[in-house]
């Protein structure tokens, strides 16, 4: 990769940092678009790897961006065959978008929090955070679809799994059952091999 290669990466992950509605996982993917389909600097099992990975990790929702960029930097040092001397180049990579998308946004929520909590009483301050609902379940399904199909489910997925996944939302909309319950019940079905 040229240091143009490498500003583009950085620009491209400033700009989805803007968009990245209720956190980095939103912006999956725009991320997979341009990673794998278009740049082919990442493999599907890699982006899929490094979701993942990052998310059975405790740790910040957004370590996905710092595994993605690590895997970007290892694949420009010639892969995991180039053995330690990969390792900076990953480093640098991992950097380049961690970087890139939290700069932005974390800049940008610090000043409008604060003009938001001053003017909280506002009624277009109240109408836009009502309207971002919507925004957000549509690009949280969107990443959930995207992640799917990266791992060949979307298509070959039963009809039983995506009515579960129905009842699953629904139970969270309208209930109080907490979440952990859900994902806890999802976990015994696995195990069982009922899904």
């Amino acid at each position: 990769m040229a240091w143009g290669d490498w500003l583009a990466l950085f620009l491209q992950y400033m700009f989805l940092s803007l968009i990245s509605i209720s956190g980095a996982i939103t912006t999956v993917p725009d991320m997979h678009r341009y990673l794998v389909t278009q740049q082919n600097w990442l493999t599907d099992a890699q982006f899929s790897s490094s979701v993942a990975i990052a998310q059975a990790a405790p740790g910040p929702n957004v370590l996905f961006v710092a595994l993605m960029g690590w895997n970007v930097g290892i694949n420009a040092a010639g892969g995991v065959q180039a053995g330690i001397h990969a390792w900076p180049l990953g480093l640098f990579g991992l950097l380049v978008t961690l970087v890139g998308i939290m700069l932005p946004s974390t800049t940008l929520t610090y000043f409008a929090t604060r003009w938001g909590h001053r003017n909280r009483e506002r009624r277009g301050v109240r109408a836009f955070k009502q309207g971002m609902a919507p925004v957000v379940i549509g690009l949280l399904t969107a990443t959930g679809w995207v992640l799917a199909a990266g791992n060949g489910a979307a298509s070959a997925t039963p009809w039983h799994l995506w009515l579960l996944t129905a009842v699953a939302a629904v139970i969270v909309w309208r209930t109080r059952i907490h979440l952990l319950w859900l994902l806890g019940a999802g976990a015994v079905l696995g195990a069982l091999g009922i899904v």
